[in-house]
């Protein structure tokens, strides 16, 4: 299998390269192929001749894509677009990497694959934009959603807390928003799953389980043997320039019906502190 992946330098992409080891890769960098130049983006394909193409790469500073809103839809949505009408030309199949923000949070149930997009910040517009655009130019394409992503090699939130409890007695962290933190090792494998699949439509990939991202500090805490305490705070004490879903639990039915399953998140969690 002929893969191209874009984005392959970010916490997805170099799990997707270790994954995809076995297969011929080719990881065009920004510089290679910014996504916002067609010409580049074309070129790229045109010369690896994929038989797949993984788009992990976005801009994803959810809160500065609100001060940056036509960089976030100039790479999120548009360059995913380009993406796109590169694959038609070149006959390869395409796997969008997206996000459980294209949903609004104020439900109480995870949201299914065919659940109506509402985002509530600039991120996740650019993202729910480029999956309405990417499935009109590439009916065929699989559209991956996931949620909080933490793996090594780069800043994810379970580095941040293990970094911040060494350095103190307490840690104040939101409680009152609720997802499924999702390892890249376990994503990178059903991904390349779906590959293998020819898998179309809507996919919904996440560990399996939720949380508060109080709760998940309060794990990695207590996997990592710290004793830092950890105080429930609410969001509204930490306000941020972008909202974020109070709830975004991605139902994993779509995933499943694939015959795939992802661990819990607490036992990828033990993996991802074994090595990072």
């Amino acid at each position: 299998m002929r893969v191209t992946v874009f984005g392959a330098s970010g916490l997805l992409g170099r799990a997707l390269l270790r994954e995809l080891s076995s297969e011929t890769v080719a990881a065009p960098s920004s510089r290679d192929a910014d996504l916002r130049n067609p010409a580049g983006v074309q070129a790229a394909i045109r010369d690896s001749r994929p038989d797949w193409i993984i788009l992990a790469a976005a801009y994803t500073d959810v809160d500065g894509c609100e001060s940056n809103r036509d960089l976030a839809f100039a790479v999120n949505c548009q360059g995913a677009v380009h993406v796109a009408e590169a694959a038609r030309a070149n006959h390869s199949r395409l796997i969008l990497v997206s996000t459980d923000y294209v949903f609004d949070g104020a439900g109480h149930r995870p949201y299914r694959a065919e659940s109506p997009r509402c985002p509530i910040n600039v991120y996740g517009e650019s993202k729910a934009c480029a999956e309405e655009r990417v499935g009109a130019v590439l009916t065929e394409a699989c559209i991956v959603r996931t949620s909080w992503l933490f793996g090594p090699g780069g800043r994810c939130f379970p580095a941040a807390i293990r970094r911040l409890a060494a350095e103190k007695p307490e840690l104040a962290v939101v409680n009152d928003q609720r997802g499924s933190p999702t390892f890249t090792v376990d994503l990178a494998a059903a991904v390349v799953r779906l590959c293998r699949a020819d898998a179309q439509g809507i996919v919904h990939a996440t560990n399996s389980g939720d949380c508060t991202w109080y709760d998940f500090a309060r794990e990695i805490v207590g996997q990592s043997g710290l004793s830092t305490s950890v105080r429930p705070v609410t969001t509204a004490e930490f306000p941020r320039p972008a909202r974020r879903p109070a709830y975004s639990v991605l139902d994993p039915a779509s995933l499943h019906a694939r015959n795939i399953t992802m661990p819990s998140w607490q036992d990828a969690l033990r993996r991802y502190l074994a090595i990072a």
